[in-house]
Formats: C-alpha cells, sequence, structure tokens
C-alpha cells in the first residue's frame, strides 16, 4: 500500500494528544520496561507491537465490555478494541521517538492500525490481537496485516497517514458506555 504523505516533517507523528498520551506515567513505565530488553529501536518496535496485540486482549475476542479510547486507559485497563490498541502502540513508539501515524481500512466499519516510519518510510502495523484466521505480525518487509480489503466488496485501504485520531473514531469510542453500544455505532466511513 502506498501512502500518499511524504513529509520531512515527522514532530506531528511524535506529538502526544489526549489519546496518545505518551506522557502518562504509565505509558512511559511499560515502555521503559519494553525498552529495557530491545538492542535497538527496530526491536523495542517489535516488542511494543507484540506487547499490545499479545498482552492487551481485542474487548471483541474476550467478551471484555469496557470500552477504552486513551493509550493510558488500554494498559491499565489491559482491553480495547482496534481503533483503542492502535492509540496504545502509538503511544509507546512515540514515547520512544519513533514516528507513528494513525491509519485506517474500510470493511462493513472502519478498522484501526498504525504505520511506523523506519528507513525513510512507512510501514503499517496491525496490533489487533491475533486468533483464529487472522495473523498480523510485525514486520518492515512487507504488510502482514489482520485483513486485506477487497476492493470488489467496497473494501479500501484509506491512504492517509493521521497525526491524531480521526474525529469520527474518536467520538465514538467516546460516546460508548460500553462496547455492545460502541458496535451499534462503529464509523462504517471516514
Amino acid at each position: 500500500m502506498q501512502m500518499i504523505q511524504q513529509t520531512a516533517d515527522l514532530s506531528a507523528y511524535l506529538a502526544a494528544d489526549e489519546a496518545i498520551d505518551h506522557h502518562h506515567p504509565v505509558v512511559r513505565e511499560t515502555a521503559a520496561r519494553l525498552a529495557s530488553v530491545a538492542a535497538d529501536s527496530y526491536e523495542y518496535a517489535r516488542a511494543a507491537f507484540e506487547f499490545v496485540r499479545d498482552v492487551i486482549p481485542h474487548s471483541q475476542d474476550s467478551g471484555d465490555p469496557r470500552v477504552t479510547w486513551r493509550a493510558s486507559d488500554v494498559l491499565v485497563q489491559g482491553t480495547g478494541i482496534c481503533y483503542a490498541k492502535a492509540h496504545a502502540l502509538a503511544a509507546l513508539l512515540r514515547a520512544e521517538d519513533i514516528p507513528t501515524a494513525l491509519c485506517y481500512q474500510k470493511f462493513e466499519v472502519v478498522h484501526g492500525l498504525v504505520a511506523v516510519r523506519f528507513n525513510g518510510a512507512w510501514h503499517r502495523q496491525d496490533p489487533r490481537g491475533n486468533k483464529p484466521g487472522v495473523d498480523a505480525q510485525f514486520s518492515l518487509d512487507g504488510e502482514r496485516l489482520a485483513f486485506a480489503p477487497d476492493p470488489a466488496s467496497n473494501e479500501m485501504d484509506y491512504p492517509v497517514l493521521y497525526a491524531a485520531p480521526h474525529p469520527a473514531v474518536l467520538d465514538a469510542l467516546k460516546a460508548a458506555p460500553d462496547r455492545a453500544y460502541l458496535w451499534q455505532h462503529l464509523p462504517t466511513a471516514l
């Protein structure tokens, strides 16, 4: 997938905001713990990805009714849907000065993931969580995402790299009292 942004100014992709709160102590502590066993930025990025993918269950898969949207809440509560898990991964990567963008795919509903900047290029990663039929892996050598859109079914990759969560995504997360409500109000397009 070719991303449309080719920017030399990566500062927006390192910034903190209300959802990607990488200055929060729990984000900093988690990042420091993961960084302590990583030899370099690439190993750290893989470790952060695998932590969010494997340690934080996708709330739909686990049946957890709680809705999280802020990265620190995802880490504290140990749950989130794709968007929230993407916010957590972006915060962990930005905490270690790795430029990270949010990006989206369109299926029946919008799916959230991240793009990480290494070696002068963006590489999409999907920390949603694996399950039967889903095998997302950290890769800089070709995408290993959870899902591949089928253009014949009107599915697509949105080519935009967002520095902050898309308002439609953030509004849906913030308005949801629980996951059942959220599931009925997920954005279907951006």
